[in-house]
């Protein structure tokens, strides 16, 4: 009798697609999408890459060969221009700030006049390299820093050795003629053998890894934000991926007036399938709205998000984002046959899509691959619209390439829905 029970159900699970790929396909989904978030494929994959903006405000030997060297660094994109409608103009420090603000640029690098003159900057008040930075990206100032430290010592040790003995003298006195010789050739020695950047080049000690290039981090988001703008991310993020699972829940609602006959009945009468599903999208739109507000109400009253100086962002965003869930919900509604089978089949796409497009997981601190395929995903846009609202206090005209995106996501949703509700009225 238990074999038989046991032949009966692995024959169920054989006829439920759903079933098994929520057994088998959604882990697989999310160990390989989290295996390339953190780890990339076979440990070889495309690592993070941080776009970075220089300004050389010194123009001297030494920021020409630090900047230089910064960038043959694989890890880094780096920009010493602004492509304009005129053309390509040199970046300098306000302009390098406004692209970080913006989010074009995830770190500047300004490089101050004085510079390479009080290198290596043993002197108290010596000018500091500054990195302009976004903190909703820790990791890539952090890399940054940690790059400068390296180019550093791979291209500039015979600078460091150059200053350290000036300051010697400055301070012991002039060196003998034999003394001078030795410390030439120990300059010369010290002196990149290899492409700037590259392993290997130039033959620093480990000892210089403490801090050869006076280096200060500079927040230029909470000048003008929030900190709890932050706050404001991570409720968008959550909000918008239980919107998708409250869109396709209250979507299966034809599944049941298809089961009940309620639905045959409706398109007996002058309603008709397009005007049905209009006003159950319309219901759907307006019960998102509420869902969203409520959220970051409570985020508001309850951590402290600055919601009220944000309500017209915020407002534009909730609406487009809750009618395209909306019409994702009767698409998904609309394609499944049983309420069963939408229940499956919604928690399969919504999760994935959530993981891909930063609902889970902040997709600035994925790889250049990823982050490029969350823009596939519906959350990808909706997330980048509220993080320009909340983070970076866009005017709501930046907001227009999400809007326009949301917007036609939700006439394509609308439309796919009502090709797929045909069906019932074939039947």
């Amino acid at each position: 009798m238990i074999g038989t029970i046991m032949r009966v159900s692995l024959l169920h699970l054989r006829r439920d697609r759903v079933v098994q790929a929520m057994t088998f396909l959604l882990p697989i989904a999310f160990f390989s999408i989290f295996a390339m978030v953190f780890g990339g494929r076979g440990g070889g994959g495309a690592s993070v890459r941080v776009d970075v903006g220089v300004v050389d405000e010194d123009g001297s030997e030494v920021s020409t060969r630090l900047l230089g060297a910064l960038e043959q660094e694989k890890g880094l994109k780096v920009s010493r221009t602004l492509k304009t409608r005129t053309g390509e103009q040199p970046l300098d420090r306000e302009r390098a700030r406004k692209l970080v603000q913006g989010g074009q640029l995830d770190v500047a690098v300004v490089v101050p006049k004085g510079f390479g003159k009080g290198f290596p900057g043993f002197a108290p008040g010596a000018p500091e390299v500054e990195l302009l930075a976004d903190p909703s990206n820790p990791i890539a100032p952090q890399m940054v820093l940690g790059l400068l430290q390296k180019v550093g010592m791979t291209a500039m040790a015979d600078l460091f050795a150059r200053g350290s003995m000036d300051a010697f003298e400055r301070y012991a006195g002039p060196l003998t003629p034999q003394q001078r010789q030795a410390v030439d050739q120990w300059e010369q020695g010290l002196k990149p053998q290899a492409e700037p950047g590259a392993p290997g080049g130039g033959g620093a000690s480990e000892a210089m890894a403490g801090g050869l290039v006076r280096t200060k981090v500079v927040d230029v988001i909470r000048e003008q934000a929030p900190r709890t703008g932050i706050i404001a991310f991570y409720a968008a993020g959550v909000g918008v991926m239980f919107l998708l699972f409250m869109a396709s829940g209250a979507g299966g609602a034809l599944l049941e007036e298809a089961e009940a006959g309620t639905l045959e009945r409706l398109l007996t009468t002058r309603l008709g399938m397009g005007r049905l599903l209009a006003a159950k999208w319309l219901f759907l739109t307006a019960l998102g709205f509420v869902q969203v507000t409520v959220m970051f109400l409570w985020g508001a009253l309850v951590f402290g998000l600055d919601l009220w100086s944000h309500l017209g962002g915020f407002a534009v965003m909730t609406t487009v984002t809750a009618a395209a869930a909306s019409g994702f919900g009767l698409v998904l509604a609309t394609l499944c046959r049983s309420r069963q089978q939408l229940g499956g089949l919604s928690t399969i796409v919504i999760l994935i899509m959530s993981a891909v497009g930063g609902s889970m997981f902040p997709r600035f601190l994925m790889s250049e691959t990823m982050q490029k395929a969350g823009l596939l995903t519906f959350n990808g846009w909706a997330l980048d619209g509220y993080l320009k609202v909340f983070w970076r206090n866009a005017p709501l005209v930046d907001l227009w390439p999400q809007v326009l995106v949301l917007s036609a996501l939700a006439v394509v949703f609308m439309g796919a829905a009502r090709l797929l509700a045909r069906r019932w009225e074939c039947a």
